[in-house]
């Protein structure tokens, strides 16, 4: 949950409280009667191949900034998750991709967050994009797995390896933080 002082709408202070019809806490402003939703943002990415090998990022931006991940970012409005996912790529790698179909979806519980990837082709030449230090081809043996920056796009990885182009389906998983 985000914190909030003021209402969006109107400026003033916002309380938490249950409204009328729902059945959780919400923020609430007293002044316009705006109920403020929070809902998970949505992460989308891809996993471009071209013959045997995937392309990779290595982040210049923080979080996890030197580590290795799959293109991906939040969704915007007004795109698809594919158009999402390409975009990303094209931002991240200069490249272009030809997307294939979703396989894998990750919550990111703690995050507020929904990680979807899609397969896809790698099309022409690459690049380092703002976001990237450096992106390259990788067999799957040749995967910096201790480099990855974050576990989904590691679940992603593996996934894609364990489908092998099959369109065996959306593999799902969720991340949690342990509380003590």
């Amino acid at each position: 949950m985000v914190s909030m002082k003021y209402c969006a709408r109107c400026g003033v202070p916002v309380t938490r409280k249950i409204p009328a019809g729902d059945n959780r806490e919400r923020w609430c402003c007293e002044g316009c009667n705006t109920v403020h939703y929070q809902n998970p943002l949505i992460v989308v990415g891809c996993v471009p191949k071209r013959d045997d090998k995937v392309l990779l990022c290595r982040r210049a931006i923080e979080p996890r900034r030197g580590y290795w991940t799959v293109p991906a970012g939040f969704m915007e409005l007004g795109e698809t998750m594919a158009e999402g996912a390409a975009r990303e790529t094209q931002e991240e790698a200069c490249a272009e991709v030809r997307i294939g179909y979703p396989f894998a979806s990750v919550d990111i519980v703690d995050a507020g967050q929904v990680h979807v990837f899609f397969t896809a082709d790698l099309l022409g030449d690459f690049a380092a994009g703002e976001e990237s230090l450096e992106v390259a081809l990788f067999r799957e043996d040749e995967i910096p797995w201790h480099d990855i920056a974050f576990r989904s796009g590691e679940f992603a990885l593996k996934k894609y390896y364990e489908d092998r182009g099959k369109n065996n389906g959306l593999h799902v998983h969720s991340v949690r933080r342990h509380r003590e």
